[in-house]
């Protein structure tokens, strides 16, 4: 995997600098956010916490992976400007646990139950069907003569 740093721009105003990259992979998978994070937080040497990756692309058919790294100053920085889902897909915040896994919580075990038996539910009758109600016209009077 080969890593290049393409552009570099300083942003004072948001406390970060700006790196365009290019990550080459012949013969492999495109890495992940990951090991990409590694290699430029170790080729910047910048701490791997304040480092984010933007985003990755790799072309189709191409063993090469462009995309975009911001590098912060402060740890706080980071965390003020920085989408949720950007720290979410870095690792530097856990997901959020989704709203149903807590209603579907077991409300107690087995062995804690009464053990007393619910009453059998009786089975229901069937709906009498609409067409014996109703009385065919040539069945309702015979003519008379």
């Amino acid at each position: 995997m080969d890593l290049v740093v393409r552009e570099q721009r300083p942003n004072p105003l948001l406390k970060r600098v700006e790196y365009s990259f290019e990550v080459a992979h012949v013969g492999a998978a495109t890495p992940t956010v990951e090991t990409v994070r590694a290699e430029l937080a170790k080729s910047l040497k910048v701490p791997k916490d304040r480092l984010v990756i933007e985003w990755m692309r790799a072309r189709y058919g191409t063993p090469v992976t462009r995309g975009e790294a911001l590098a912060y100053d402060t740890a706080d920085a980071l965390k003020a400007v920085t989408r949720e889902h950007i720290l979410i897909r870095n690792g530097l915040k856990e997901k959020p646990s989704e709203k149903g896994a807590e209603a579907a919580a077991p409300e107690a075990p087995a062995a804690e139950k009464s053990a007393e038996p619910s009453p059998p539910t009786p089975p229901e009758k069937p709906a009498p069907k609409a067409a014996e109600k109703a009385v065919k016209p040539a069945e309702a009077k015979p003519k008379s003569e």
